[in-house]
């Protein structure tokens, strides 16, 4: 029997959220590569449009959303276009996030606010509008995309390690409540040399101290993340649900 990602992913209609950049962006690019009908959601239409016009190259059913997914209402119509558009969705990916790195006892309401509704309340509404749109006579994937941090405390990052601590429970919840027909699983990340995490590498000392904390000695790459993405939103993945897959070069092993 011949075992293939690719062959599992390709003509399913896969959703990903904050897919204008990064993680996102590189996940919608190669399920497009293996034939998906990709649907990225992103808040920029300049960032939407350019992915938009890429992806249509290797899918042409592709299709980029502008929405705000820490808006309910902004998530409804999100999903109303994708039901009008693909009728269904075979794989969630929510991806988007933010994090404020501000000392505990400095946390403002509004900060607490944008990364709560961002990174907590948009993955679970996600999940509940792309659940109502799943044939429950197939194996549905919802990925989350989780931290280290939602294993383990840090510094200075009390809301954001709060948040992903409630997305790994959101995904056991969900994965116990929504079995068999909708698998959800999360991918747990380390510091990954991306756009936004570029100066903190460019620092000599922050890069020391952070490669000091990983047992394989260098930060993620974006392909390290996808790898484990791509895994979870195929067939290769069918008996695992619940569960969180930890792309951190052995950081939290360690802890």
């Amino acid at each position: 029997m011949s075992y293939s990602i690719e062959n599992s992913i390709k003509g399913k209609v896969c959703l990903i959220t904050g897919g204008t950049k990064g993680i996102g962006k590189e996940c919608a690019r190669q399920m497009a590569k293996m034939g998906a009908k990709v649907i990225v959601i992103g808040r920029y239409e300049k960032g939407l449009n350019e992915v938009e016009e890429e992806l249509k190259l290797s899918s042409p059913e592709s299709v980029a959303i502008k929405a705000d997914i820490s808006s309910l209402a902004e998530i409804k119509e999100m999903f109303l276009q994708v039901k009008n558009r693909f009728g269904t969705v075979d794989v969630l990916v929510n991806n988007a996030g933010t994090n404020r790195r501000t000392k505990a006892i400095e946390v403002t309401e509004e900060e607490w606010d944008t990364i709560i509704n961002l990174n907590v309340k948009g993955a679970f509404f996600c999940s509940q509008e792309a659940a109502k749109l799943m044939d429950p006579g197939k194996v549905n994937k919802i990925i989350n995309i989780s931290s280290q941090y939602g294993h383990v405390g840090s510094s200075n990052r009390s809301v954001y390690c709060t948040s992903k601590g409630a997305v790994e429970l959101l995904t056991k919840s969900l994965a116990v409540e929504w079995a068999p027909h909708i698998l959800v699983n999360a991918v747990a990340p380390t510091f990954i040399e991306t756009e936004l995490t570029k100066e903190l590498f460019e620092d000599e000392k922050t890069r020391k101290n952070l490669l000091e904390r990983i047992p394989l000695k260098r930060g993620g790459t974006v392909k390290d993340v996808v790898g484990a993405i791509l895994y979870l939103a195929s067939d290769l993945s069918n008996m695992t649900t619940g569960s969180s897959l930890l792309v951190d070069g052995g950081w939290t092993a360690g802890s």
